[in-house]
């Protein structure tokens, strides 16, 4: 056992590089079967009220543990299932079994597009949290998106308030004022120059509770970013990088279908104690418009919904193109297909519980996304699907998704996954069931 007490993040890597390869060396040494494993475990030199309110360095004293045992089997992190890991990863458990708002008992409404809901639960949040501030690349004027607008009028140019153009500053940002104890909600202008910031979002934002062992956390964290086809954003205006984003544990990643969904779930985003990325399908900022509860409500994260239920085909999908499946399972009803469409609405953590049990009732399943096929969400809805009903499943699971290609301008309606293409999955299934 080794005790080191640093105060250089440089010394704490180098001294633990030279320390592994000692382990390492050492392993080797104790023969083919020995296993070992090295935790690390912050212990701060102050207390959470001093760190509070000085904003000292915080000393913290690293213990290596060395173990030697052929028999140490070490428990797998899990994502679906953050009550359960031990090692803090998530602050909340996201329990698919969480009621809905009842929305009848929510009083009036108001016919709002999506960036006019954005808009009323970012005011929400903010009439309702001092903490929160709302800021990003040209957002103090309303944004390109008009998604902020009046909220510097309402709020101050102290809580509204435009950045430089740097997506890594802004996500940057993000984790500072939040792990202070604030309420961050930044907006990265398009998803498509996220990437940027994912240094800050891999490595600091989705590891900042895990790393201290739950002493502290930057979980007031939300990150709004505008993705997916508009009909004209060619190359760097049209991504969806949400299975970028759900392979980080950690995080939370959410994707609205409409208005209503969209106030809820962004309530319950900048609210939660975990870091959260709300991708927003920008085409739908203007064409979607629904009744949307005037009052304050939040929808649970990590919990899907069904949006029709149905007998012969389970269809998933989220964000926009929840619209293209919508028309897709009505064509197939005219040729008497009876469809359950589900909206994942969560993509990480994502309730594969409610779609396990649709599988298990249709015996077949189709899932379909914008962003390429390969190494898609799809993929891991499918494994997932495959391994837990695999004695249910009457056909080969069907993904419907984008082209292995960068987004095309001219060949836009080519590349999207749309009604047609997933009508012919869910005929393509039916047929391969008879």
């Amino acid at each position: 056992m080794v005790n080191l007490v640093m105060t250089s993040s440089k010394s704490v890597r180098l001294t633990t590089s030279i320390l592994r390869g000692n382990i390492r060396t050492r392993s080797r040494a104790i023969g083919a079967n020995a296993e070992r494993y090295l935790s690390i475990r912050p212990r701060p030199l102050h207390s959470p009220a001093s760190r509070a309110t000085n904003g000292q360095t915080i000393q913290s004293k690293i213990e290596f543990r060395r173990t030697f045992s052929s028999a140490t089997a070490v428990a797998p992190l899990t994502r679906s299932s953050p009550a359960g890991d031990p090692a803090y990863q998530y602050a909340s458990a996201y329990d698919p079994s969480t009621p809905e708002p009842d929305y009848p008992a929510l009083g009036s409404t108001s016919k709002l597009n999506l960036f006019s809901a954005i808009n009323a639960a970012m005011s929400t949040a903010m009439h309702t949290d001092p903490t929160a501030i709302v800021f990003g690349e040209d957002v103090a004027f309303g944004g390109v998106f008009r998604c902020s607008q009046n909220l510097l009028e309402k709020y101050g140019s102290h809580r509204v308030f435009n950045t430089p153009l740097s997506e890594n500053g802004i996500a940057g940002m993000a984790v500072g004022y939040a792990s202070a104890g604030g309420t961050a909600i930044g907006e990265i202008q398009f998803a498509d120059y996220i990437f940027p910031a994912m240094d800050q979002i891999v490595n600091e934002m989705a590891k900042f509770r895990y790393r201290s062992g739950n002493q502290w956390n930057c979980g007031g964290v939300t990150l709004r970013a505008p993705c997916g086809a508009v009909g004209h954003g060619g190359l760097y205006h049209s991504q969806s990088p949400e299975s970028y984003l759900a392979h980080t544990p950690g995080l939370v990643v959410v994707m609205p279908r409409g208005p209503r969904c969209a106030k809820g779930l962004l309530l319950s985003a900048i609210r939660s104690k975990d870091p959260v990325v709300f991708l927003e399908p920008k085409i739908l900022y203007r064409a979607s418009v629904e009744e949307v509860p005037d009052a304050d409500y939040e929808i649970p994260l990590g919990k899907a919904e069904i949006i029709r239920e149905g007998a012969d085909v389970t269809v998933v999908g989220w964000g926009a193109q929840l619209r293209t499946l919508q028309k897709a399972c009505e064509l197939a009803l005219k040729d008497g297909i009876s469809c359950e469409l589900i909206d994942l609405r969560t993509i990480l953590p994502w309730d594969s519980e409610t779609i396990i049990k649709s599988v298990m009732k249709t015996g077949k399943l189709v899932v379909s996304h914008e962003a390429p096929i390969t190494c898609g969400f799809g993929a891991e809805v499918a494994a997932t699907l495959q391994q837990e009903c695999f004695f249910y499943l009457e056909a080969p699971i069907q993904r419907v998704c984008g082209y292995d290609t960068p987004f095309n301008l001219v060949f836009e309606k080519y590349y999207l996954p749309d009604e047609k293409k997933n009508l012919d999955a869910i005929r393509k299934v039916m047929d391969l069931s008879r």
